[in-house]
């Protein structure tokens, strides 16, 4: 898929902007605190209805003003798909083909988008939370079963924390709601582990690749979904969901006690191993930089298989992160094959030898110069 044409109105230091990418790599060069970044978290909101950077959707209005609007055309292999989002201080509205969604879950998927920043290469060695949320915002555009399943497992699971400290604190006393809502939870948390164990099993296959290829073949790269289940090639959800709801009934005095859910993918991780050891814990930050490119990468041939579009790459100041190594096996990896936005306050030599007629963009002050292919 590629996005042609994207149109901005009292986005972030964006006031009224229209502007023309390319199919191929467009790199958007300034100083810091340009632009640059939003433009990047504009098509990632246009992807997935929510900014990377802030959950307050008042931070992305500009301040003179009370709404803001990303618009864009995304052109597929089955067509041309207008797109377009609206976020007010009563919320987000959003259109595909100039209708709207009645839910923001029918609209995800419309355009795929992966990003990767800086942040993203503590992949490896961030907190669990961090991990799980990799898996969220990457599979639900893959899948608007899981999108749908993760969020009906999040708003039970904030009911059910609610529900436990009540009974905690005296507040209620009634523990047959609590076991429909356990049962509740967890049918819908049966849904998400399996397809998170099914998604990181593919994830794994080209990951894997790519890890061999960037060390040289002196490495294999193995993903594990560390779940509290007992999970194999063979569970199903319906067995995921009675080894889950057991563990409920089985602590229930015990969760009441902690006032909390304590089981459930709210809970689980990916463990990265690298040559049989954990390289979250026993690997060298160079191990643990390729690993996270790899499972980044990773995700682009990931959602080709899934969805049979390859997805937008968005690498925001990414360059200045790796080696030569480490670039070459980035710049490589997408050229001829997807869309990409890459910022950057000034293009390296590597960059300007390995990127192939990239089209320029220069930006200041929120305002963007007409793209030239170099």
């Amino acid at each position: 898929m590629i996005l042609s044409e994207l149109h901005l109105r009292n986005f972030r230091n964006y006031e009224d902007l229209t502007v023309h990418f390319a199919p191929g790599v467009n790199v958007l060069i300034g100083h810091n605190a340009q632009g640059k970044t939003n433009m990047l978290e504009a098509i990632y909101a246009l992807s997935l209805t929510r900014s990377h950077r802030t959950n307050n959707n008042r931070e992305l209005i500009n301040w003179k003003h009370k709404s803001a609007a990303i618009s864009g055309i995304v052109q597929k292999t089955s067509g041309r798909v207008p797109l377009e989002l609206e976020f007010t201080s009563k919320g987000k509205r959003a259109k595909v083909n100039h209708l709207e969604q009645a839910r923001l879950s029918t609209y995800v998927g419309q355009l795929n988008a992966i990003l990767f920043a800086p942040e993203d290469l503590s992949l490896v060695k961030g907190a669990p939370a961090l991990r799980r949320h990799f898996m969220d915002m990457e599979f639900s555009q893959m899948s608007s079963k899981y999108l749908y399943n993760a969020g009906q497992y999040r708003n039970l699971l904030r009911q059910r924390n609610k529900y436990l400290k009540q009974l905690k604190y005296g507040q209620q006393h009634d523990k047959v709601l609590l076991g429909v809502l356990s049962d509740q939870l967890a049918a819908y948390g049966a849904e998400v582990v399996i397809a998170r164990y099914q998604f990181l099993k593919h994830l794994e296959k080209w990951a894997s690749q790519l890890h061999k290829k960037i060390s040289l073949n002196a490495e294999e790269l193995k993903l594990y979904y560390a779940t509290q289940l007992k999970l194999n090639e063979k569970t199903t959800v319906e067995q995921a969901y009675r080894e889950l709801l057991g563990l409920y009934q089985s602590h229930i005095e015990w969760e009441i006690d902690k006032g909390t859910t304590m089981y459930g993918p709210q809970r689980d991780d990916i463990h990265f191993m690298v040559n049989g050891k954990n390289v979250q814990s026993f690997g060298s930050q160079g191990q643990q930089r390729t690993t996270a490119l790899s499972v980044k990468l990773a995700e682009i041939d990931l959602m080709k298989e899934q969805t049979g579009e390859y997805p937008l790459l968005l690498l925001d100041d990414v360059l200045s992160e790796l080696d030569t190594i480490r670039q070459t096996h980035l710049l490589t990896a997408f050229q001829d094959k997807v869309q990409t936005f890459l910022t950057t306050t000034s293009l390296n030599d590597v960059a300007r030898q390995l990127i192939h007629q990239p089209k320029i963009f220069e930006i200041e002050h929120g305002t963007l110069s007409k793209g030239e292919t170099q």
